[in-house]
């Protein structure tokens, strides 16, 4: 790999800061931006295009109907397509191309009913992006796609919007972007579930790639409800090796068989985020983090396996910070392998409660590691300090081990109040109250 010299290094940081606002956004993480839709989500179609049902013909008649509509949209076209279900017969392979100032829009209207796109069989995936060429600045909206095998393949795909669809009951994944590099993908409030055959993986959604051969990039995962995943794995969403500046945010996930959300390493290319999101019943960890990352204000409830497991996996754990988050189940609360001597790890502000197993453990010690302002109930090993005890399920206002029960806001007089160490406090909670002076632990701050 080439490596620039100091020289080249100065000169492109002064191109960047020379260079005009959007190259900028392309180069920062979509949180530091804040936007939760694309910055070209409210540009003005060129042209109004709309395919009405026929009901004179079958599924499968209307399907290619549809087909030949999408496969001749332009720049700056947004088609309307009205209810009913469309099977698309044969393999869907769209190459569209849009631009930021024309991007393609793909809508369905649902003011009828339910816009369905699926296949009469399981040897294909339902729509496939980008195969033969880049396909960039599309927006697939209020679209229901089920059937088939994955239900979306997206290859060469950049500046993709999929949004408010719901995805489900697929013959392999949801979605997958694992075949090509994808960057500036906005998957936001869809609903994902029942992907359950055994003879796949079973993932919602399976972005990148092992190892790191396809990596996601600057991508917001955000506001969706993801549940009942299954097959040979069930991950809900699955983020591999080496994808980086990603935003995962406020999604809903659970009942799945592999954990709710699995987040592996950048290869030292910046963070993520994984923020905000309400896990809850895995029938393995329920949140589970290599590194490099940032893992804040997240509630993690009833494991089979750990609330939160971090490990050495396709690379190494390291720079990785996992600050007010509510962490509860009734076997282990944290599983933090190789996490002493290792740069950059923190542990604080964290609500841990177990009820028979223990709140945090650390296999190969703690050296190196900050831990601070932790409130637990359970044993912990691996360190001795920067944690204190909890009273039990009485310290959140409604709360129970199956995860049944999930108000974990801080109850009056609760164990974790005030108990926070000040230099790691965050903004805001997990739904957007600040945290006092003193911060209470976890992902909810008190409130008078």
């Amino acid at each position: 790999m080439l490596r620039s010299s100091p020289l080249l290094f100065l000169l492109s940081l002064f191109m960047m800061a020379c260079g005009n606002a959007e190259e900028r956004t392309l180069l920062e993480a979509p949180w530091e931006i804040g936007a939760l839709t694309p910055e070209w989500s409210a540009v003005e179609p060129k042209r109004n295009l709309r395919i009405d049902y026929d009901y004179r013909l079958n599924e499968e008649q209307n399907g290619q109907r549809l087909v030949e509509s999408l496969i001749g949209l332009v720049p700056g076209d947004h088609l309307e397509i009205a209810s009913g279900r469309y099977s698309l017969a044969r393999k869907c392979s769209l190459n569209l191309k849009g631009t930021a100032e024309n991007p393609i829009w793909i809508v369905g209207d649902t003011s009828r009913g339910a816009v369905v796109i699926t296949r009469p069989d399981r040897k294909q995936n339902v729509l496939n992006l980008g195969e033969s060429s880049r396909n960039e600045y599309v927006a697939l909206r209020n679209l229901e796609i089920t059937g088939g095998s994955t239900l979306i393949r997206f290859y060469d795909c950049q500046n993709i919007w999929l949004d408010h669809c719901h995805l489900h009951h697929s013959g392999a994944e949801g979605i997958t972007t694992n075949s090509h590099d994808t960057s500036h993908f906005f998957i936001t409030e869809n609903h994902f579930h029942d992907f359950k055959e055994m003879n796949a993986t079973g993932e919602a959604m399976y972005l990148g790639g092992n190892h790191g051969k396809a990596v996601m990039s600057y991508s917001v995962i955000a506001g969706n409800h993801v549940h009942d995943c299954g097959g040979q794995q069930g991950d809900g969403i699955e983020l591999k090796q080496g994808s980086h500046h990603n935003w995962i945010y406020k999604n809903h996930v659970h009942d799945t068989q592999y954990p709710c959300i699995i987040v592996y390493g950048t290869n030292g290319n910046g963070l993520n985020r994984v923020e905000a999101n309400l896990c809850y019943r895995s029938g393995d960890n329920t949140m589970q983090v290599q590194g490099e990352a940032k893992v804040c204000r997240n509630i993690l409830l009833a494991a089979k396996g750990a609330a939160f497991a971090s490990t050495d996996h396709q690379g190494k754990t390291t720079n990785l910070s996992v600050v007010h988050n509510t962490i509860v189940s009734r076997s282990r609360g944290m599983n933090l392998s190789s996490w002493g001597q290792r740069a950059g790890m923190v542990l604080a502000n964290n609500a841990i409660y177990t009820d028979a197993g223990e709140a945090i453990r650390f296999p190969g010690g703690a050296s190196g590691v900050t831990v601070a302002g932790n409130v637990v109930t359970g044993r912990v090993s691996g360190t001795s300090k920067g944690f204190v005890s909890g009273a039990g399920l009485e310290d959140f206002m409604n709360l129970t081990w199956d995860a049944v029960h999930r108000d974990v806001r801080p109850a009056k007089n609760s164990k974790l109040l005030s108990r926070g160490a000040t230099n790691y406090v965050i903004a805001e909670d997990y739904v957007g109250n600040q945290y006092q002076e003193t911060p209470s632990s976890g992902a909810l701050a008190a409130v008078e």
